[in-house]
C-alpha cells in the first residue's frame, strides 16, 4: 500500500508494508522435534525529495513473533519476542548515500559460505533471509566509472553477529571501510574493519585476567568476474590482540565460487563454493580447521514457481548436509516446502550459533503473506 501527498511543497510518499509468515515442521535427531510459530513484519518507508537529485528516506519495521517447540508431543518451550528490525534515516543524491540507524550491511561476492559474514546472519536457506540489523552510521559514494567506497562506524551493539564468538564491546565505537573498483569483466574489492571485543563471559572465574577487552582487526580482499560462467573469490583474515590467550594471533577464511546457467530447459542454474576457514595455532593452541564444498540447482517451474536443491560436504567430519525447496509464489502469498537430511550436530559455521531447525531429518512448511 502506497500514499503519496504534497507537503509543504516538496512531494512525500509513505509506504507501507505487511508480512506475515507461518511455519510448522518436524525434524528428528535423538527425539522427534515439532516447531510451530508465527511472524508479522510491518514497515513504514517514508521517502520525501528534497531537491531535483537529492532526497531523504527512512525504513521503520517491528519483528514480533511466537514460537512452540514441541519434544516428542510434550510442549517443551514456548517463545515470543517483539524488537525493532530496522530503523533508520538515509539522506542520498545521485552518487552520495548517507543512512544512520538500526541497519542491514552486507557486501561480499559469495553467495552461500560467505567469509564477509561480518554484519548479518543472513542463511542461504532462509527463504524470508532474516537478519538482525546493526546500529551504524553508514557512508557510501558512488563515483562515475563505478567505482565506490563506504565508510562505516557502529556502536551500541550488544549482541554477536557474523562471524563472531563474542559481542563488542557497546561503549566504544567500531569503525571501518571498503573500496569497490571495476576491472574488465568484473569488480574487486578491500575491506577494513576494528572492534574491541568484549571477552568478559569467557574470562569468567580467570581473577589473572583483569581487562578483557581486546582488539580485533579484519582485513578482506573479494572479486567477482563474468566470464561466461560466473566466478568469485572471498578472502577475510583477523587479527587478534597478542594479549588474548584464548584466540589464536591470526584466523582465516576464504572461498571460491562459480555458477552457470544451462541451456536446458527453461534454464537450469548450477553453482558451486568451497569453503575454508583455519587458525595458526601455536604452542598449546587448539589448531581448527573447516573445509566445505557446496552444490546449488535452481529449476524454475511454471508461472513464477521454483525447485531449488543445496548439498554441503564437510571435509573434515566426512559429513554431507541436503537441502530440498519447492517455492511456489503468487501475487500476494508464497508457500515453501522444504526438506532437509543433515547430521544431527551442526557444524556449518564456524563461529556462530546454528538454528536446530535444519539438524537431522525433517521438513518445514511456510506460508508468506506480503501486502
Amino acid at each position: 500500500m502506497c500514499l503519496s501527498q504534497a507537503v509543504s511543497g516538496q512531494n512525500l510518499t509513505l509506504g507501507f508494508d505487511n508480512q506475515v509468515s507461518t511455519w510448522i515442521g518436524s525434524n528428528y535427531t535423538e527425539q522427534l522435534y515439532t516447531q510451530a510459530g508465527i511472524r508479522y513484519i510491518p514497515t513504514l518507508s517514508p521517502s520525501w525529495k528534497t531537491g531535483r537529485n537529492s532526497k531523504f528516506d527512512a525504513e521503520l519495521s517491528i519483528n514480533t513473533y511466537g514460537n512452540l517447540l514441541f519434544t516428542d508431543a510434550e510442549l517443551d518451550t514456548a517463545t515470543y519476542d517483539f524488537k525493532a528490525y530496522r530503523l533508520w534515516m538515509r539522506y542520498s543524491t545521485s552518487n552520495l548515500e548517507i543512512r544512520a540507524g538500526l541497519q542491514k550491511i552486507n557486501f561480499g561476492s559469495s553467495n552461500i559460505l560467505r567469509p564477509l559474514m561480518w554484519f548479518d546472519n543472513i542463511d542461504f536457506r532462509d527463504p524470508l533471509q532474516l537478519t538482525n540489523g546493526v546500529y551504524a552510521l553508514l557512508g557510501r559514494y558512488y563515483f562515475n566509472n563505478n567505482a565506490n567506497i563506504w565508510l562505516w562506524t557502529l556502536y551500541g551493539n550488544k549482541e554477536t553477529k557474523g562471524w563472531e564468538v563474542v559481542p563488542s564491546v557497546w561503549d566504544i565505537p567500531e569503525y571501518g571501510g571498503r573500496l569497490q573498483l571495476p576491472v574488465p569483466l568484473g569488480e574487486i574489492a578491500f575491506s577494513y574493519h576494528h572492534r574491541d571485543a568484549d571477552y568478559s563471559e569467557l574470562y569468567a572465574g580467570n581473577p589473572l585476567v583483569t581487562d578483557t577487552r581486546f582488539t580485533e582487526q579484519m582485513f578482506a580482499l573479494d572479486g567477482k568476474w563474468d566470464v561466461g560462467p560466473g566466478i568469485w573469490f572471498e578472502y577475510s583474515g583477523k587479527l587478534n590482540d597478542k594479549d588474548n590467550l584464548l584466540v589464536t594471533r591470526w584466523e582465516t577464511w576464504y572461498s571460491l565460487g562459480i555458477d552457470y546457467t544451462f541451456p536446458l530447459g527453461k534454464g537450469l542454474n548450477a553453482g558451486s563454493e568451497f569453503f575454508h576457514y583455519s587458525n595458526n595455532a601455536e604452542d598449546e593452541q587448539m589448531k581448527t580447521t573447516r573445509n566445505f564444498s557446496t552444490l546449488s540447482l535452481s529449476y524454475p517451474l511454471f508461472l513464477s514457481h521454483s525447485i531449488s536443491g543445496l548439498v554441503y560436504y564437510n571435509w573434515d567430519t566426512e559429513e554431507w548436509y541436503r537441502f530440498l525447496n519447492l517455492q511456489l509464489k503468487y501475487d500476494y502469498i508464497s508457500l515453501y516446502l522444504m526438506a532437509f537430511w543433515n547430521p544431527d550436530k551442526l557444524t556449518m559455521f564456524v563461529g556462530s550459533d546454528d538454528s536446530n531447525s535444519f539438524a537431522g531429518k525433517g521438513f518445514q512448511l511456510m506460508v508468506v503473506l506480503d501486502i
